[in-house]
């Protein structure tokens, strides 16, 4: 389930944008009043979306919004003042937090806040992706690993190698990573 947090001093911004979020199909919605209160709740609970409303009561916001950005997951959305969001945006969007000024367009907070939402599951897919290859890599160098023990103390090629580790993974009905493992577990001491 898809959750949210909101940070604002304010509770006309806490309603207006948990209305937004809402619209958006996030219902998990918690709200604070200060940086700190967030911080604690940023490390109880996994949020996929921040909404910040600057500035709060005890900083302004962009420090939090760079940590939030940097130790979570969660796509983060930072409200300023129209005459500092360049300023600040230069100083958050590295980081890949999204700066929207005030006053607000209701029609375009509601667009940021579902661009941010698309980025963060295309993100979350990539990153999945980039774990899923990893994996696959270890197991290739794996498998490489136990060709080379193969050729060096069985005299075979690399196509024989191969082959006799194809061969027993089918023949055991295991994975090639399982027969290379066992391989060098018998050969490397």
């Amino acid at each position: 389930m898809s959750c949210a947090l909101i940070v604002s001093t304010s509770e006309k911004g806490k309603s207006f944008f948990a209305d937004l979020i809402k619209t958006v199909g996030i219902s998990n919605i918690v709200t604070v009043g200060n940086g700190s209160e967030a911080r604690r709740i940023l490390n109880r609970t996994e949020f996929d979306l921040v909404v910040i409303n600057a500035p709060l009561s005890d900083e302004f916001g962009h420090e939090l919004s760079i940590s939030i950005s940097k130790n979570y997951n969660a796509g983060v959305l930072l409200v300023v003042k129209n005459d500092i969001a360049d300023a600040i945006s230069s100083k958050v969007e590295d980081y890949g937090v999204f700066v929207i000024e005030k006053p607000l367009n209701r029609q375009f907070v509601y667009k940021s806040i579902k661009y941010i939402c698309i980025s963060r599951k295309k993100y979350l897919g990539l990153q999945s992706e980039n774990e899923r290859l990893k994996v696959k890599i270890s197991e290739i160098r794996l498998i490489d690993r136990a060709k080379c023990i193969l050729i060096e103390y069985l005299n075979m090629s690399e196509p024989q190698a191969h082959r006799y580790i194809e061969k027993q993974a089918m023949d055991l009905r295991v994975t090639k990573k399982e027969i290379a493992e066992n391989i060098l577990k018998t050969y490397e001491m």
